[in-house]
């Protein structure tokens, strides 16, 4: 998909059934208009949409700061 870098899904420690799906993009657009508007958003529902509950958050964040113990 146009835009699109990598994505992890991480489980909480705390909280074993909660995830966090984390999709990098290059641009929000990529995401809102390029992915969502598209024929392959349409076949992502079809194959995943049935397993949340409920239906996931989506917000979009920048990054801010990025450390790497070396």
């Amino acid at each position: 998909m146009r835009g699109y870098i990598s994505h992890e899904l991480h489980r909480c420690i705390e909280v074993p059934n909660r995830y966090l799906l984390l999709v990098r993009w290059q641009t929000v657009e990529d995401h809102t208009t390029g992915f969502r508007r598209s024929p392959e958003y349409d076949q992502w529902k079809q194959l995943l949409h049935h397993f949340y509950d409920p239906f996931p958050t989506v917000e979009h964040f920048e990054g801010v700061l990025r450390y790497q113990d070396s």
